[in-house]
């Protein structure tokens, strides 16, 4: 099913009517997509465009590999970021969710806009919501995971908004070590900058990450950029 226009139009279009009718955003957003033919904004933003198999983006990941998602918001970050995890916990491997932005009722409902069900994977999959989340914290709690786990980090810019959490570069080296010598597949979402025009440029590049504090973007291997339901996935290396 495709929608009547970009994803980020439809957005656009939600945003215009959240102001003009007083409605929180998530139900100006869900109010869009209905009328686009599809059950919930999650629905849409899964459906939309014509989305690689995550199997085909999973295959491209190496264990220990430390991966940066970046897209604005409504592109189907944390969507891909699920979808991954559940080819981890198919290929039989472990999947874990570190979010300091969802709950995880939040989270089941991004699962079912995938036909998928956390529950049906039993003790492979873990969701984490503790607002002491950071780049030690995540080591801490992976510590006795097998190699081929897969773990998501919502979101990044996140990581340091505790004061008492260390500086986010040092967060991310931390997490890159850890990635590398446990091989296990580290994938950080990441907001962009509202400067970028998808209009003038189909895909954010990493000049368009949002980065409110410093951070090395050479310390991650890979990069996925997510626009208008399309996904480009390459080295940190080639990009910078």
């Amino acid at each position: 099913m495709k929608s009547s226009a970009p994803i980020y139009r439809l957005k656009h279009r939600a945003r215009q009517m959240a102001r003009g009718e007083n409605l929180p955003l998530h139900a100006a957003l869900d109010r869009v997509a209905i009328r686009e033919g599809f059950r919930n904004w999650s629905h849409l933003a899964a459906r939309h465009g014509d989305l690689p198999p995550a199997g085909a983006l999973y295959a491209e990941l190496a264990p220990g590999d430390l991966v940066i998602s970046a897209a604005r918001p409504g592109q189907g970050k944390t969507l891909l970021a699920l979808a991954l995890a559940i080819e981890a916990m198919k290929a039989g491997h472990r999947a874990a969710f570190f979010s300091l932005d969802y709950t995880e009722t939040d989270l089941v409902g991004r699962f079912r806009a995938l036909d998928a069900d956390p529950a049906a994977f039993g003790d492979r999959f873990s969701f984490d919501g503790s607002e002491h989340i950071s780049g030690g914290y995540i080591a801490e709690k992976l510590q006795q995971a097998a190699s081929g786990t897969l773990a998501v980090v919502d979101y990044l810019q996140l990581l340091d908004q505790r004061r008492d959490n260390p500086d986010l570069m040092t967060q991310v080296r931390a997490l890159r070590e850890f990635a590398m010598a446990r091989r296990i597949t580290v994938i950080c979402i990441s907001q962009v900058d509202r400067r970028y025009d998808p209009v003038r440029q189909p895909f954010p590049t990493f000049a368009d990450i949002r980065l409110p504090n410093p951070l090395d973007l050479t310390l991650f291997d890979k990069a996925c950029f997510l626009n208008d339901g399309r996904v480009r996935l390459e080295a940190v290396a080639a990009g910078l």
